[in-house]
Parts: C-alpha cells; structure tokens; sequence
C-alpha cells in the first residue's frame, strides 16, 4: 500500500514540472492506478476497506468520458483456514461541466461485485464459493491536470443506489452491502434514492 502512495506521489512531482509553464490539456485516452476504500454504511468500522486496483479513462466528447475501473483485496483469516477474495468492477460516465486544469465531475455507472471464500489446508484449497452482486452507483470528484499527459482524481461514489422504501437482501460482497433500512411509506419516499454503501477513490492516470 505505502509502495503504491510513493509511485503516485513521484509520478505527480515529476508530471506538475511541465504544467507549470505550459497549459494543461487532456487527451482522450488514459491508464492509471489508483487506491480505493470501500464503506458498509451500517458498519461501526470507520476506517472501510481497503483496496488497490486500476482504472482506463477514455474522453468520448468535452465534456463527457467513460471509466473502466478493477480493484482487488485478499486477505486470509486469522487462524489461516481461509482466504477471502473481494474483486469490485465497474464501469462508469463521467461528465465535466468545466474542462480546465481543475476540473470538476459528476459520475454514475454500473459494478459487478464478486466475492470469493477459499477453505484452506495449508498451501491446499479444499472449498470454494463464489458470489456476484450487481449494483448501480453515483458520485462526484475532481481531476486535476499535470501536464498534457498527466492527471490525479478523487471522488465519492455512492453504491448500490435503489429508489423507495423496499428492503434490499442482505449481503456482504466487497464490505459494501449490508441489509437495507426500510423508509417512510411516504409518496416521497418511494422516488428519494438511497446507498447501501460507499466508495472514496484517488488515483493517477497517463493520458496517450
């Protein structure tokens, strides 16, 4: 995790150098890494759950740019007899009412959450389960420009986004999904959106 801070944060003091005299323009195609952590909105722990993964960014108009994003986390168990796999994907339009240096988005998408559960015998697998949940998402951030060819993000996403005041099954793929709070039977309250979870996301992307 620290090595991955380290190579952001020296791409992005190398990539400024040439923003600083020149302007910053982007370009319509981009690969990047980026660090992200994931919140079950029911949870006591604060602090979410940490991934590391990557993401491609294509300009299609602009103002307007698709994303393709993969993260991944493994962890075994305490005592060794499991290891646990959470592999979120999702693909995402974001939409930039400004296009300058700093420049401002909103987001929304689709993800695929796979969850993984490995019974181990030291080095063996003896069992395996796997689990996909699909769920839409929506968020804001802001990329800032580092040359031509360079740039950092952040945002907040919102996930698993669903409208009135039906329960959601419970779940637990990826930290994000827990069981949903029914609401007010209200008239408004079955066109208010509600999250059953969320996702902060920084990273760093070469433009070509």
């Amino acid at each position: 995790m620290r090595s991955m801070f380290r190579i952001i944060l020296t791409a992005s003091a190398v990539s400024l150098v040439p923003c600083l005299t020149a302007p910053c323009s982007a370009q319509g195609f981009g690969l990047g890494l980026r660090l992200s952590a994931m919140h079950d909105d029911y949870s006591v722990a604060s602090d979410g759950q940490r991934f590391t993964g990557g993401q491609l960014r294509a300009r299609i108009s602009p103002r307007t740019a698709i994303e393709a994003s993969l993260d991944l986390r493994t962890r075994e168990t305490e005592d060794l007899t499991a290891r646990v796999r959470d592999i979120p994907i999702q693909a995402s339009l974001l939409f930039y009412p400004l296009r300058t240096s700093f420049a401002p988005y909103i987001l929304g998408g689709a993800g695929w959450y796979s969850h993984r559960i490995q019974t181990l015998a030291g080095d063996e697998v003896l069992e395996s389960e796997s689990s996909t949940r699909f769920g839409w998402h929506a968020g804001f951030g802001a990329e800032l420009k580092l040359g031509k060819h360079a740039g950092i993000h952040a945002d907040y996403r919102y996930t698993f986004l669903h409208f009135g005041s039906d329960a959601i099954e419970s779940d637990t793929i990826a930290g994000a999904i827990a069981s949903a709070h029914d609401q007010d039977s209200g008239i408004m309250s079955r066109f208010l959106p509600s999250s059953d979870g969320s996702m902060w996301t920084a990273g760093f992307t070469i433009y070509f």
